[in-house]
């Protein structure tokens, strides 16, 4: 199982194992120094002042450089997203910035907005030309719309749902991506906490992987180019990384037993696509 991965747009290579914060966790910038010191490069912001964003704002220039920052972009229309563009590098104290990720785009309504005449794209862009932005991507959870958004060359990577209990991705999307050469960064690992409880149908004795074993099931599909780890506080995020002290595949007995719990999550915890 790789360690690293490419991104593109001359990118630092990046852990496979990135943080990310959610506007409601608790981590403060000495948790997120400390991934960074274990060996974690890849930072999704979600463009909240948080301990993250005060993290960035401390790093050196040459940490800067090793450090890939992605950031969760609001903005539909060209006017609106040259604004944010430079409020975010204003609140991450940084010259440029790695990665704006469309933020939930969920429909085709939203894809023509963003793309035509006048949309936010088009000031991405612009930026991406001066060097302000290096890459441009966006998140969903449309799978087919995001396989069919791929294929237009508008989007240097892209972020999708993946985890053991929502596997359409691996037909959906990755075969996809992989043809075009688009890095996909996948989130919800842990299905929001359920992969690591118990379910009415486990057998008797089971007891759940810990939060590392489903990263490491995401990471060991060969089309995610980064797993986002979001814990809620110092505990967990200590947990997850334990994960860089035991890089490894699972075998094929450990493959069975994550997918096999993930379908009982899937049954038990509700049917999301």
């Amino acid at each position: 199982m790789e360690r690293y991965s490419q991104l593109g747009g001359g990118l630092a290579s990046v852990c496979r194992l990135g943080l990310s914060t959610r506007g409601n966790t608790h981590l403060t910038a000495v948790d997120v120094r400390t991934a960074i010191d274990a060996g974690v490069n890849y930072l999704n912001w979600c463009a909240h002042c948080d301990g993250m964003s005060e993290a960035i704002a401390q790093l050196s220039k040459d940490e800067r450089d090793r450090v890939v920052i992605a950031k969760q972009f609001f903005a539909h229309e060209s006017g609106e997203a040259e604004a944010e563009v430079e409020e975010t590098l204003k609140a991450l104290d940084t010259d440029y910035i790695d990665i704006l990720m469309f933020y939930y785009m969920e429909s085709e309504n939203e894809w023509a907005r963003v793309t035509g005449v006048g949309g936010a794209l088009e000031a991405l862009v612009a930026a991406r030309e001066r060097g302000e932005v290096r890459l441009i991507g966006l998140t969903t959870h449309q799978r087919r719309l995001a396989a069919k958004w791929v294929t237009t060359g508008l989007l240097d990577l892209i972020m999708v749902r993946y985890n053991a209990a929502h596997r359409g991705a691996e037909d959906e999307l990755f075969p996809v991506a992989q043809e075009h050469g688009v890095p996909v960064v996948v989130y919800t690992c842990q299905r929001w906490g359920h992969l690591v409880r118990s379910t009415p149908d486990d057998p008797p004795s089971f007891k759940p992987p810990p939060a590392p074993e489903w990263y490491r099931f995401a990471l060991a599909h060969p089309s995610v180019a980064v797993a986002l780890m979001a814990p809620n506080d110092t505990q967990e995020l200590d947990e997850d990384l334990k994960l860089l002290g035991d890089w490894r595949a699972p075998d094929e007995n450990q493959l069975m037993v994550l997918r096999e719990h993930g379908q009982r999550v899937r049954q038990h915890a509700g049917n999301f696509p």
